[in-house]
């Protein structure tokens, strides 16, 4: 593992909570960085935590406040579990280990475990679709499920594993990628297959799309209550997408309607 750690050293990407311990920076960076590019997180996390900087203070915002704060990032409804998983800290105290962080709202086994490793060095792999991919090639075949957990558990090093699970992820983004660089890896002596990648689920299209929808939507009713027509006219959706939109956002409560209005849920 020392070479991949002394290469990490003098290669890592710019990530602005890097050197956080703050359980609560590390836990919205992860939820922001969910299918969000990272250089938007990295605009964005500052003011975000400017705004709520603790657990607390977005247990105690309004859920206008919170998707107004979230707007531009998708995905809203991260936002809302987000502040959900806020509500629970702010009721019951943060837990200690990636396992009780899991029992949190919206917190899946990778946030758990990037979180638990960057704020207390607990020994657990942040497993996701880029240490699958690096994993698989050291191997020599596709490996996933307890298969992969068991590998990466008995690669991290105890005494390093936020440095290791970054170290990974720079790695994939930057060397082992879907078309390897492997002139560049410090690591090709443990690699059995470069050539080895299975192809991530593709995502749906998004022009067109229920999610388009949700966020049109949801820009437009941070600042004020709307009506269906008032709606169209804002968001700029045929109304069929935009009933779509609203029936997926009422589903979840994220919004209702009085009188008319189309307003956010607080």
């Amino acid at each position: 593992m020392q070479a991949l750690l002394t290469w990490w050293s003098g290669h890592q990407r710019n990530v602005v909570w890097r050197d956080a311990t703050d359980p609560w920076v590390i836990l919205v960076a992860e939820v922001m960085s969910q299918q969000t590019q990272l250089d938007r997180v990295n605009q964005r996390l500052s003011s975000f935590i400017a705004q709520f900087p603790t657990a607390e203070a977005l247990a105690a915002a309004s859920r206008t406040q919170v998707l107004a704060a979230w707007s531009g990032l998708g995905y809203n409804r991260r936002a809302v579990r987000l502040q959900d998983a806020a509500q629970r800290i702010a009721e019951s105290g943060w837990p200690r280990d990636a396992k009780g962080l899991q029992e949190l709202p919206g917190i899946g086994p990778y946030t758990a475990a990037a979180v638990a490793s960057l704020a207390w060095g607990e020994p657990v792999p942040a497993i996701d679709t880029n240490h699958r991919r690096v994993l698989s090639r050291w191997v020599g075949r596709p490996i996933g499920g307890t298969e992969l957990a068991d590998f990466a558990k008995f690669l991290i090093p105890v005494d390093k594993p936020a440095a290791w699970n970054q170290a990974i992820m720079d790695l994939a983004n930057a060397v082992c990628r879907p078309e390897p660089r492997c002139g560049q890896c410090p690591v090709t002596a443990w690699c059995a297959d470069p050539t080895l990648y299975v192809r991530p689920t593709t995502q749906p299209r998004f022009v067109g799309s229920t999610r388009q929808a949700r966020g049109a939507i949801l820009r437009s009713l941070v600042n004020r209550s709307h009506s269906f027509d008032s709606l169209v006219e804002t968001t700029s959706l045929p109304s069929g997408q935009l009933s779509a939109g609203l029936s997926s956002l009422v589903e979840e409560g994220m919004v209702v309607s009085d009188q008319d209005q189309w307003r956010i849920s607080d």
